[in-house]
């Protein structure tokens, strides 16, 4: 798909977006400050269908103020026994808290409604996601962004579609370039979709990512789950779950391999869970 049609694809989207939208301060933020990046422009650049589009924030409040409005519509068409919340933490970091399980999910209702939450995003129905736990201009996003294909962006206010010349290149040769990341775990773990698809990496790629996790306290859970955004995290959670409850149980256990690799084991091949953390019957 060329250059042209790729923007026109984009910039219909959007406005298919902005129009759902009922509310005229919400839609200005949406309209003049977010933009779109990730895999929606990989896709189109591979002239394939978008999963979705995934939209961040250029600051904080603009991400606060959409993140309400949403949750607070989830609130109202969800009557389950709890409410979901938005929170800023001390380091400004925005998120979507939900009771118990972490995430919420409701039926499926056309018209960009939400129908999925996480502390990290807001999945909105017709292909939409917005990101909540990171904002910020372009190029401080792409900071937590680990291969360079994935780092071109579109905004929506300009019509301005942004394509670096290394990612062209990465796309072109469908070889993954490793650029660094605040998340090296996620970038092992999400290089396995890529190569399924056909794309190419070398040793030194999964080199430098394992030495960024070698930095890393990956036996503290918080800092596992932290180290797991921008993956599927069912699995994981409940991986995260059997260090909690081991953690809580006896303090002073030190996480021994053969432990944990029983319970990523028990957890990867859907086995029986029961005696490493408790099932939702219990709970």
């Amino acid at each position: 798909m060329n250059i042209k049609s790729i923007k026109r694809r984009l910039q219909e989207a959007h406005r298919n977006f902005i129009a759902s939208i009922d509310n005229e301060e919400i839609s200005k933020i949406i309209n003049t400050k977010t933009f779109i990046t990730g895999g929606a422009i990989v896709s189109l650049l591979q002239d394939e269908e978008p999963n979705d589009y995934d939209y961040y924030f250029t600051d904080k409040e603009s991400c606060l103020k959409v993140a309400e409005y949403y949750v607070g519509q989830f609130n109202k068409a969800n009557r389950n026994a709890f409410e979901v919340e938005v929170k800023e933490s001390e380091n400004g970091r925005i998120s979507i808290y939900v009771p118990s399980s972490g995430m919420a999910k409701n039926k499926y209702i056309k018209g960009f409604k939400p129908v999925f939450l996480s502390s990290n995003a807001i999945t909105l129905s017709d292909n939409v996601q917005l990101i909540t736990r990171f904002y910020g201009e372009p190029d401080k996003i792409h900071e937590n962004y680990d291969f360079v294909h994935c780092t071109c962006y579109y905004q929506p206010k300009e019509n301005e579609l942004v394509l670096p010349q290394k990612a062209l290149e990465s796309l072109i040769t469908k070889e993954l370039k490793y650029v660094g990341s605040k998340y090296p775990l996620a970038s092992i773990i999400r290089a396995r979709k890529f190569i399924e698809r056909g794309w190419k990496i070398n040793a030194g790629q999964y080199l430098k990512m394992i030495l960024q996790c070698g930095k890393l306290d990956l036996s503290d859970a918080s800092v596992l789950e932290d180290q797991l955004t921008g993956v599927d995290l069912t699995l994981f959670r409940m991986v995260i779950e059997a260090i909690n409850q081991k953690k809580e149980s006896e303090p002073s256990f030190d996480f021994p391999m053969d432990w944990i690799t029983d319970v990523i084991d028990k957890v990867f091949d859907e086995e029986d869970m029961s005696e490493y953390i408790h099932s939702e019957e219990e709970e």
